[in-house]
C-alpha cells in the first residue's frame, strides 16, 4: 500500500527490522552490529479488529476530568470562548493504551546531551589552555549521550494494515487534504460574538472575532514516534492531531491522548472571514468591507487610514468527541477541509 514507507527503522544506535519471524533489533556501528529480537511494538489492523503486541504494560491513570479553560474578556468587552475543549491530559481514559503510555513517557524525557556539551565547553574555557584536551576527549561522550537520548525519546512501532482498514487509510493518506497544495491552515483558538454597534464598527462590521494561529499539515507523525507508515498530521501552536490507522493521537505540549475513530466526529462548513493579513491566493474573495464600517456597510469617515478589507471564503473543519474534544481548523481551500472530513468519517 502507498502509506507504507520502510521495513527498517532507526532510533538512536538501535535499528529495528521487520521480518516474517517478528521484530528484530540490532545496535552498533557500520560494519559491526550486535542483534537480538523480537522487540518493540507491532500493531496489526484488519477488518476483524486490531491486534497489538507491545513491550510495556499499561499504567492506569489517576487523573480526573477537568473542564476546559473559562472564557476570557478582552479590553473592549468582547467575551472570547476558548475552542480547546477538554484539556488533552484529561482525555486519557482510566486505562490508557500501551502505545500512548510509551509515547507520553518518551515525550516527557528531556535531552541530556546539550547540558553535557555546555558543561564540557564551560570547563574547557575555565581550564584553558589545557581545556582543549578536555573538549576533544568529551566529544565521544557527547555523541554517545546524544544517541542514548534519541533512543530514550523514541517509540518504535511497525504497522501492518490489511483489508478494509487498509483501503480506508490509503484513501485517507492520499486524500486531497494531504496531497493537494493548500496554501494556509489556521488553528482557531477562541471565538467571541460582537454584540454592540461599536464592537462591530471597529471590527469591520463582523459578527464575531476569531483568535487563530498559523498551522500546517504533513505526513510526519509525532516527533517521538518512529514508524513504517505515513501519518497524516495537523499542527497548531503547541497542539497537533495525528491520524494513525487504528486511532487518533492528540498532543498538547508534551501531553498525549488517544481516541478511537468511532469517538471522533468531523464537521465541515464554509467560513466567511474578513482578512486583515495578506490573503492566500488559493481562496476565493467573495466581497469587501472596511476596517471601520458604519451601520450601512460603508466606510466610517471619522477614522483615518480606513482601508478596504477582502472577505475570503475558507473551509472550517471541526473535530468533536463525547469526552469533550473540540478542535477547530480553517483551511484556505474549502474542498481540502471537505475531503479531510469525508476521509475521517470513513475511518469510523
Amino acid at each position: 500500500m502507498g502509506f507504507y514507507l520502510r521495513t527498517s527503522l532507526k532510533a538512536g544506535p538501535f535499528r529495528f527490522n521487520l521480518s516474517p519471524s517478528g521484530l528484530g533489533v540490532s545496535a552498533g556501528i557500520p560494519g559491526f552490529r550486535v542483534g537480538t529480537g523480537p522487540r518493540g511494538n507491532y500493531i496489526r489492523v484488519a477488518g476483524l479488529g486490531t491486534t497489538y503486541f507491545g513491550s510495556q504494560a499499561p499504567v492506569p491513570s489517576s487523573r480526573g476530568w477537568q473542564p476546559s479553560a473559562p472564557p476570557s474578556v478582552r479590553p473592549d468587552g468582547v467575551i472570547m470562548r476558548e475552542l480547546s475543549g477538554t484539556p488533552v491530559q484529561h482525555l486519557v481514559a482510566v486505562h490508557p493504551s500501551d502505545l500512548v503510555n510509551q509515547i507520553r513517557t518518551a515525550a516527557q524525557r528531556r535531552w541530556m546531551w546539550p547540558w553535557l556539551t555546555a558543561a564540557i565547553a564551560l570547563l574547557a574555557l575555565v581550564t584553558a589552555p589545557y581545556g582543549l584536551i578536555l573538549a576533544v576527549a568529551g566529544v565521544p561522550a557527547v555523541l554517545w549521550l546524544r544517541q542514548r537520548d534519541l533512543a530514550r525519546r523514541s517509540v518504535v512501532v511497525f504497522y501492518q494494515v490489511d483489508d478494509t482498514p487498509a483501503a480506508n487509510y490509503e484513501r485517507f493518506t492520499g486524500s486531497g487534504g494531504f496531497v493537494s497544495r493548500v496554501q494556509r491552515v489556521w488553528h482557531a483558538e477562541a471565538e467571541g460574538a460582537l454584540h454592540t454597534p461599536y464592537q462591530q464598527k471597529v471590527n469591520a462590521g463582523a459578527g464575531s472575532l476569531i483568535r487563530r494561529s498559523l498551522g500546517s499539515l504533513d505526513l510526519a507523525g509525532p516527533p517521538v514516534l518512529v514508524t513504517n507508515i505515513a501519518v497524516p498530521s495537523l499542527h497548531g501552536t503547541g497542539r497537533s492531531v495525528y491520524f494513525l490507522p487504528d486511532r487518533v493521537l492528540i498532543r498538547h505540549g508534551r501531553h498525549y491522548a488517544d481516541l478511537p475513530y468511532a469517538a471522533i466526529n468531523a464537521h465541515v462548513q464554509p467560513q466567511r472571514f474578513i482578512e486583515t493579513e495578506t490573503p492566500p491566493t488559493d481562496a476565493p474573495c467573495v466581497g469587501t468591507t472596511w476596517q471601520y464600517a458604519n451601520k450601512s456597510g460603508g466606510p466610517d469617515r471619522r477614522f483615518k487610514n480606513n482601508r478596504q478589507l477582502p472577505i475570503m471564503l475558507y473551509g472550517r473543519l471541526t473535530l468533536t468527541g463525547p469526552q469533550g474534544l473540540l478542535m477547530v481548523w480553517d483551511f484556505s481551500r474549502a474542498d481540502v477541509a471537505a475531503s479531510l472530513a469525508e476521509s475521517l468519517n470513513r475511518m469510523r
